[in-house]
């Protein structure tokens, strides 16, 4: 879950920059007379990971250089053939005022928003019971059992929550219909018995909050964007395995606290961890020195081993799921794709375009060497401040995680090897998050 401070989100947040900025993104095409049709839908392609949309940016680019092979054609043909009309009429038709209408229907979706009201204080919530306990491990690292999650049952009175439109995007403001009967206070949104105070980030699973749980302690809640089915085995195997990542040490990790659904909504609930992500530090103050990236790299390999020895595998390693608290490194997220596979609505290529796999960018199963490959990337990202494998666009990105090898040279030299070993193309030669860790540490 992306979560932090609120403050370091505050422009996210802001629904006048906000929808500034999705207006101004979506007058690109035709402030610039459809040449920049292409790139801004590249870019909602990206953010959205839609493949239709990839191929729309390749179409809009496949037009702009037919017009500019067209226009060199007819260079010296008269301006009143109808060569040069029919050229004119395509290119203002399709690449300026339908590009410009296309951007701006895919304007909410690109930069959806939800805001909620935060309130200092309120009463505890007493309609809903508190989470049941699972079995807690018997022993640290050993194989642990947990009990059956009950069957899901239906509120008697189904909270009141915003449907997405069509597009996906969402209204402006969540009330959450609160229940002064039942305690809670008006003007707060609510999932489950989690009050969400305020929106702190936004991800391609899911919406995260600040929330505060029932005994008042401060937790991040994840709403996944994916709309859960009626069907109630279907929900029982979602939370069921979302849950096992409790399995999961917390020592480098952000501890999954609770999963559940209510309606149509999927959350988790976890440690809140206070602190930026990895992407946005690296982003602001550039590559990180040879002795923080030595412990960004043992914590994060140990955060890793123990996700793996849980029987987890990642699958959307990157900056963003790495989390610097003031008691180190915290990797979050982890478990969510192996839940979403449980869901018959869930599809799609699993992990960020950047930091996939090459076996995630053919298809192939995910297994613990490709979090490896991720946390290779990564940790290429934090060392340099630049991208692994960098393009104009999605396939692009692929083409280089398939075909191209970094330049290490720049990197500590502690780091090289083992950033070496982790970026192999074939899984079956990359060392183990814990064989690293031991050359690491070593």
């Amino acid at each position: 879950m992306r979560h932090g401070p609120p403050y370091q989100y505050g422009p996210r947040g802001s629904g006048g920059d906000l929808s500034r900025k999705s207006f101004w993104w979506a007058l690109v095409p035709l402030l610039t007379c459809g040449l920049g049709t292409p790139f801004v839908v590249a870019f909602a392609a990206i953010r959205l990971r839609e493949r239709r949309l990839a191929l729309a940016a390749g179409g809009y680019s496949l037009g702009l250089v037919a017009f500019i092979v067209a226009t060199n054609l007819l260079e010296g043909v008269p301006r009143d053939d109808w060569r040069n009309t029919v050229t004119a009429v395509v290119w203002f038709g399709g690449m300026w005022a339908g590009g410009a209408i296309h951007t701006f229907l895919l304007r909410t979706r690109v930069f959806p928003h939800i805001a909620v009201q935060a309130v200092p204080s309120y009463p505890a919530p007493q309609a809903h019971p508190a989470p049941r306990a699972y079995a807690a491990p018997r022993a640290h690292g050993s194989p642990q059992a947990y009990g059956t999650p009950p069957a899901y049952r239906a509120p008697a009175t189904p909270p009141t929550w915003p449907v997405p439109h069509a597009s996906g995007a969402y209204p402006q403001y969540v009330t959450g219909g609160p229940n002064p009967a039942s305690g809670r206070s008006a003007g707060v949104a609510w999932v489950g018995p989690y009050a969400l105070l305020t929106k702190v980030g936004e991800g391609g699973q899911g919406t995260v909050y600040l929330g505060q749980a029932p005994d008042g302690q401060q937790v991040a809640v994840k709403i996944l964007h994916i709309r859960i089915g009626p069907d109630l085995g279907e929900r029982d195997a979602f939370v069921k395995e979302a849950l096992a990542a409790r399995r999961v040490p917390s020592f480098a990790t952000a501890q999954v606290i609770d999963v559940g659904v209510e309606g149509d909504l999927a959350y988790i609930v976890s440690e809140y961890v206070h602190g930026p992500s990895l992407e946005r530090l690296v982003r602001e103050q550039g590559p990180r020195n040879p002795d923080s990236l030595t412990r960004l790299s043992i914590s994060t390999l140990a955060a890793l081993r123990g996700i793996h020895n849980a029987g987890i595998v990642h699958r959307d390693f990157k900056p963003a799921n790495v989390l610097l608290g003031a008691d180190g490194p915290r990797v979050i997220d982890f478990g969510i794709a192996r839940a979403m596979d449980r869901l018959t609505t869930s599809a799609g290529t699993k992990g960020t375009p950047a930091f996939m796999s090459p076996e995630q960018v053919l298809g192939e199963q995910a297994g613990p060497a490709s979090d490896v490959f991720s946390w290779g990337s990564t940790m290429y990202y934090a060392a340099s401040g630049r991208l692994p494998f960098d393009g104009p666009s999605v396939f692009a990105v692929s083409q280089r995680i398939l075909e191209h090898s970094p330049d290490l040279g720049p990197l500590p030299a502690a780091l090289r090897r083992p950033l070496a070993a982790a970026l192999n193309k074939d899984p079956r030669t990359r060392p183990a998050a814990a064989d690293l860790l031991l050359a690491l540490s070593g």
